[in-house]
């Protein structure tokens, strides 16, 4: 896995060789990113991603032999050993619920449409490796809203987990409670009136202290036990 001066390692996963060059152009082209391998299929993709360890792989939903919602889950699913699983980012031209439930579900870390600019792809890309999550706008407080109550968080769903949250400090509940609203560090540091890195030092504890993988456990995890409002 990189470090906070080495590029980004980027595995690109789609079974349209148009697509694959586009997304290989894009990436190659950003100073701290590298593209160390390509896959037209999940099995590939599974395989690429353990000999090549990226640091986010960015994976289509449907492809041939094993499709990126099984792929991901082989990758970075709650019955992965891998300490430091690969971050997935899905990206895809359906923009149907179902597949951003599965996905999350199966443990990616972001969700985009394909139709998304080329900076939109390259920053979540940015913000997936950066332990962040990220959905399409076009879906994220309503999908999060309408899931909340049946997605579980993959390795989270015990009550044991939601009994953590009243650990919480209260400013650590209320920066749970901005996440839970879709709202980026620089979006939360706003509302807080405090620093940007002083958000990401509250998110990491808040991580730390529910044993949670990432935000999108977090956002989800907040909806579960009722801190955020369904968003519809």
């Amino acid at each position: 896995m990189s470090t906070a001066t080495d590029p980004i390692r980027v595995l690109v996963c789609d079974d349209q060789a148009l697509v694959r060059t586009g997304y290989v152009t894009i990436f190659s082209a950003q100073p701290d990113m590298e593209v160390v391998g390509e896959a037209v299929n999940g099995h590939e993709a599974v395989a690429a991603s353990r000999l090549l360890k990226p640091d986010v792989v960015v994976m289509d939903i449907r492809m041939p032999l094993l499709d990126g919602i099984q792929a991901t889950r082989q990758l970075a699913g709650p019955d992965v050993a891998d300490t430091a699983p690969p971050k997935v980012l899905v990206v895809t031209t359906f923009n149907v619920d179902a597949h951003v439930y599965d996905a999350l579900r199966a443990g990616a870390s972001g969700f985009l449409l394909k139709d998304a600019p080329p900076a939109e792809l390259v920053n979540a890309i940015r913000t997936v490796a950066g332990g962040e999550a990220l959905l399409a706008p076009a879906v994220t407080r309503h999908l999060i809203g309408h899931y909340a109550g049946h997605l579980r968080p993959a390795g989270t769903a015990r009550p044991a987990r939601e009994e953590l949250v009243r650990s919480l400090t209260p400013r650590e509940l209320e920066v749970l409670q901005h996440l839970a609203e879709g709202l980026s560090n620089t979006e939360i540091a706003s509302a807080m009136h405090i620093s940007s890195e002083t958000v990401k030092t509250y998110v990491s504890r808040i991580l730390a202290k529910l044993g949670l993988r990432d935000r999108v456990q977090a956002v989800v995890l907040a909806h579960r036990t009722g801190l955020a409002a369904d968003v519809t």
